[in-house]
């Protein structure tokens, strides 16, 4: 069997070799450090992201297989998007900066983290329909010029959007992505302000879903209708942190769980049965929306300090619901025993199936390069 092979099997509780060991890309920081250290060296690997030649060499260094996290993704964002520029110095090396979103964040240039949003240009109905609805339309375009880096070559739709080079019986798994339904407003808008727009403005609220779905929809359609083999759909959300929900669940179960169902019912027609989540935070109440929508497969199930688990969520709600990730990496950052006890706990999810343990996001800067080749051998050492 292949990478490809094995992972449809476990997801699809089929019979597999042996447990492929997939990670979910690395942090900018952590190849720093390694490179430092003397364990790669940054020249000769510029370019590591997710699927690439560079990536796909590092993979083998550390001794896993693949990254999950291989996407064909049309662009569901706004085109053109906002050109990115520098609108006021401030003391301290910090800056004012408009982003691609049309968010104005606060930067500077020892920032490692996400930057913080100060203001927006989109604060209302004379914005929306102005700037970002006619940003917010379809055309060709969108996934014609959609690519995915596969077995360290690009593949992509040629210009007549009828002809592609991603094989059938290729040996590396395609995500497709299907967009964000309701997160990517919050990087147009700002939480605070998209939280008060319900009551402010429900039928702006309203719409702008909407917008955002169909065109979610319509990508998503395109790249079906080309009969490209993808493996599993694909969202993205990010609308969770270690507390909870930032949405009222309630709200986002009524007003974007049918977008959800609209696009999932368009990918059971075209064979797909997997469809993959990417939301970070504690999501427990947001899974059934998901779930009720056609959305069964959770990832990265951090394990924060909450301690998040496919366990629990597998009693509730079956066999139905799949999970990738739920493998705490800051053990990377201890020594051999934790990384011994991570894979103990991991090993009842494991016997459990429809479950693919994955580092529960990018690897860390505290990863011990050890610890990762450590990890990556015991686990090929004990589930075959």
């Amino acid at each position: 069997m292949n990478n490809r092979e094995r992972i449809l099997a476990i997801l699809n509780y089929e019979n597999y070799d042996r447990l492929p060991i997939v990670h979910f890309g690395f942090l900018d920081e952590t190849l720093d450090r390694w490179a430092s250290e003397g364990h790669i060296n940054r020249a000769e690997m510029p370019h590591i992201f997710d699927g690439s030649p560079d990536e796909e060499k590092l993979t083998r260094m550390l001794g896993f297989d693949c990254n999950y996290h291989r996407v064909f993704s049309p662009s569901v964002r706004l085109e053109p998007p906002f050109e990115p520029k520098v609108l006021e110095e401030l003391p301290g090396g910090y800056r004012k900066v408009l982003n691609s979103n049309g968010a104005i964040v606060l930067d500077s240039d020892d920032n490692s983290s996400i930057p913080g949003e100060v203001d927006h240009i989109l604060k209302g109905r004379k914005e929306w329909d102005e700037i970002f609805l006619p940003k917010l339309q379809y055309f060709d375009e969108r996934v014609m010029r959609a690519w995915v880096n596969c077995g360290g070559q690009i593949k992509r739709f040629d210009q007549g959007g009828k002809e592609y080079l991603m094989d059938p019986k290729r040996d590396t798994h395609i995500l497709l992505h299907c967009g964000s339904l309701y997160g990517v407003l919050r990087d147009y808008v700002g939480m605070e302000k998209l939280c008060y727009l319900l009551a402010d403005d429900e039928d702006l609220f309203d719409e702008m879903i909407e917008v955002n779905a169909d065109l979610c929809y319509r990508c998503a359609e395109a790249a079906l209708a080309s009969g490209v083999p993808f493996d599993i759909a694909h969202f993205w959300e990010d609308i969770a942190y270690k507390a909870g929900p930032l949405v009222n669940p309630k709200v986002f179960y009524d007003k974007v769980g049918p977008h959800y169902k609209r696009i999932t019912d368009l990918l059971h027609k075209h064979g797909i049965n997997l469809v993959s989540l990417d939301c970070d935070g504690m999501i427990d109440k947001l899974v059934p929306a998901w779930f009720d929508n056609g959305v069964n497969v959770m990832f990265p199930i951090e394990v924060g300090t909450w301690n998040a688990s496919i366990k629990p969520w597998r009693e509730k709600y079956g066999k139905q619901l799949r999970g990738v990730g739920g493998m705490a990496k800051r053990m990377f950052g201890f020594d051999y025993a934790a990384v011994d006890a991570e894979i103990e706990r991991l090993k009842e999810l494991v016997d459990m199936g429809g479950f693919l343990p994955c580092p529960d996001h990018r690897i860390a800067p505290d990863a011990k390069w050890e610890n990762v080749q450590y990890y990556c051998d015991r686990l090929r050492k004990i589930f075959g």
